[in-house]
């Protein structure tokens, strides 16, 4: 079997050639005209950044997409579905609050932006899967009843997954909240006493109701000793969204890596192919390989980017496409103001930040379950 096509793009310009009229010409190569029908409902599955992060995809060159659906006679909406952890995108009011404040509303777009599960989260299609994990996977209703999906990832490291492009956009980002809770369902933080000074931070971020402030035991006892609390995580109430680990700014929270991170994998890797289920030959995957920061854009910050921008890609298969991505990241010179300046070892950029991830994982996995390929060429355009 041949190897597949991933198609890039760099970020040079010139005066007769811009990188918008580019980036059209990219996503031709890759197929957008043969994937999209006339009237087509077209979900251009994006991120549109939490309230105060910087590192999302630009409005700037979501609008060459818009307008490129439109050529071909569908008809685009930009979407994504609510969050589990506190924060402005948790219900569909603040979510596009936030994505009209991000620079994605109607004027500066040209399409219309739908909240793909619904003001509360609930608004949701179960979908048969056949996996270890599941039978059926919840995704976002407007998701499921598009007739094309066409993934806009911006891609980056992730403390849970290791990294986040295609898949988890897919995946992650295409379930409803009772999907997302399915695939954390598996993986919960821990407390270092040593370090947790009992300020409820951690309890305020969590809106579950799985953190409380509990009186030290003598072998939890602080170095402190006028620290008397201490946060504690009860597991049954605990979806894994680890939203809590950034509240803390003491360091005291951290994942449980004897948990099934392996299985979180494979959850989010069946949830992509469940958004995917039926529209598989409609679809098309977008990376931007810009300000790769080190942490998800689901934060109110970005820190520094790790790498120097490097471009564009796009390919009909989110697995060659984010194996694509991971290689080309791993290739570049690590920047010196950030995060990695001081690493012995940068070969692995995503070990280097997360040594804990497996991240190669889900590519085993996605192969496996018959998502995609990791046999990939490239296509400079």
């Amino acid at each position: 079997m041949a190897p597949v096509p991933v198609y890039s793009m760099d970020l040079n310009a010139k005066r007769s050639q811009g990188m918008l009229p580019r980036l059209r010409t990219l996503m031709r190569k890759a197929g957008l005209e043969h994937i999209i029908a006339k009237d087509d409902l077209t979900a251009i599955k994006l991120h549109f950044g939490e309230l105060g992060n910087t590192a999302f995809v630009r409005p700037l060159f979501v609008r060459p997409v818009v307008e490129a659906i439109k050529k071909t006679g569908g008809k685009p909406f930009l979407t994504d579905a609510g969050t589990l952890y506190v924060g402005e995108r948790g219900n569909a009011v603040d979510h596009l609050n936030t994505a009209v404040y991000n620079g994605f509303g109607y004027s500066s777009i040209g399409a219309p932006l739908i909240i793909a599960d619904g003001l509360h989260g609930r608004d949701e299609v179960e979908v048969p899967i056949e996996s270890a994990h599941f039978d059926t996977a919840y995704i976002g209703a407007a998701l499921v009843h598009a007739n094309v999906l066409v993934s806009v990832a911006h891609f980056k490291l992730h403390e849970m997954a290791g990294f986040g492009g295609a898949m988890k956009n897919v995946g992650m980002g295409g379930g409803s909240r009772r999907g997302k809770m399915a695939q954390h369902s598996t993986v919960s933080p821990v407390v270092a006493a040593e370090k947790c000074i009992g300020c409820g931070l951690c309890l305020r971020q969590c809106i579950h109701g799985a953190l409380s402030l509990v009186d030290r035991t003598e072998a939890e006892r602080s170095p402190n000793p006028k620290i008397t609390r201490l946060a504690r995580v009860d597991k049954e109430k605990c979806v894994g969204c680890a939203m809590c680990l950034h509240a803390c700014k003491q360091g005291a929270l951290n994942v449980d890596w004897s948990g099934d991170i392996l299985g979180f994998l494979e959850r989010m890797v069946d949830y992509t192919a469940a958004v995917l289920h039926g529209k598989r030959e409609k679809s098309l995957f977008i990376n931007f390989l810009t300000q790769i920061s080190p942490a998800c854009d689901c934060h109110s910050y970005a820190d520094a980017p790790i790498v120097g921008d490097i471009g564009i890609l796009a390919a009909t298969d989110p697995v060659a496409l984010d194996k694509a991505s991971v290689d080309l990241m791993n290739k570049q010179p690590v920047l010196s103001t950030s995060c990695l300046a001081r690493a012995a070892d940068t070969t692995d950029k995503i070990r280097a930040v997360y040594p804990h991830i497996p991240w190669e994982h889900q590519f085993a996995y996605a192969e496996k379950i018959g998502l995609g390929t990791t046999d990939y060429v490239i296509e400079a355009i």
